[in-house]
């Protein structure tokens, strides 16, 4: 076999050929020439080894960048606590294998919080945040940022409108329900689908209980209150609900809100709800 030549590209190789990002992955399969290492004369089983131990110098790499995210999210003014055995083991098999400098950071959250505080995230959480890609991870955080909590509920909900459920007035209506439009501001249905697949939302839509239109509602989302009141009955929420895994990476999501979309969605609660703040 002939040594693959990859000296003559650029490390900033965005916008190099096809073929050459091709070329460049036989670095990573030990098929390149390094320094005094030639593939084609290397046997078979010496070419494995060269790849076994490049693979093992970036899993090196990968968590020792990551413990040293986690150092700087681990408090010294709190008490830590010893990881379960079992947890940290796995949690450092699956770690190694985190390449993105921004999962990694999501990696290092989770370190420092089961220091500080265990059983936030189970095992369970790092196989699905393991498989998730930073396409995924960029998806979840865009859903996350449209998300809200409603009153003293734990749990961030997805809403996707409201709909008037019984009563007169629903005869008189052409269109009972309202939905807030999420594909409009970057959220179209395949991408909740993703998170589906993903493990992180279930499929199907979810209803709040009918709304008391005495009571005072708060709306919290991650950056931003709003507060409603029903103009009337029988009105309730549509939602998509994150799963239990979902729940957990919620709490390591830095999201953003979109003010468009929360503006959006006020004047369209406004027809039915007296918007307060």
């Amino acid at each position: 076999m002939a040594d693959i030549d990859v000296i003559d590209l650029p490390d900033d190789n965005t916008q190099v050929s096809a073929r050459k990002k091709a070329l460049l992955l036989g670095r990573v399969i030990g098929l390149a020439s390094e320094d005094e290492y030639r593939p084609s004369s290397a046997s078979i089983a010496e070419r494995a080894e060269h790849r076994l131990r490049k693979q093992l110098s970036q899993h090196q790499s990968n968590l020792e960048s990551i413990f040293a995210l986690a150092l700087n999210y681990t408090p010294s003014d709190v008490t830590g606590v010893e990881l379960d055995p079992d947890w940290r083991y796995q949690f450092f098999q699956m770690a190694e294998q985190i390449h993105n400098r921004k999962m990694q950071d999501l990696w290092a959250r989770i370190l420092a919080s089961e220091i500080v505080n265990p059983g936030n995230f189970s095992l369970r959480t790092l196989a699905v945040l393991k498989q998730l890609t930073l396409r995924e991870a960029q998806i979840f955080e865009k859903a996350l940022g449209m998300s809200v909590k409603i009153n003293t509920e734990p749990r961030f909900k997805l809403l996707s409108g409201y709909r008037l459920n019984g009563g007169l007035t629903q005869y008189f209506r052409k269109h009972n329900q309202a939905n807030f439009g999420l594909s409009q501001f970057g959220l179209p249905y395949s991408n909740i689908l993703t998170l589906v697949d993903a493990g992180i939302l279930h499929k199907s839509e979810f209803e709040t209980g009918l709304l008391n239109r005495n009571e005072e509602i708060q709306l919290t989302l991650c950056h931003a209150n709003i507060s409603l009141k029903p103009k009337g009955q029988h009105l309730l929420f549509t939602y998509y609900r994150f799963t239990t895994v979902g729940d957990e990476l919620c709490q390591l999501i830095q999201a953003k809100n979109d003010l468009d979309f929360i503006n959006a969605m006020k004047v369209i609660l406004a027809k039915d709800f007296k918007v307060i703040g």
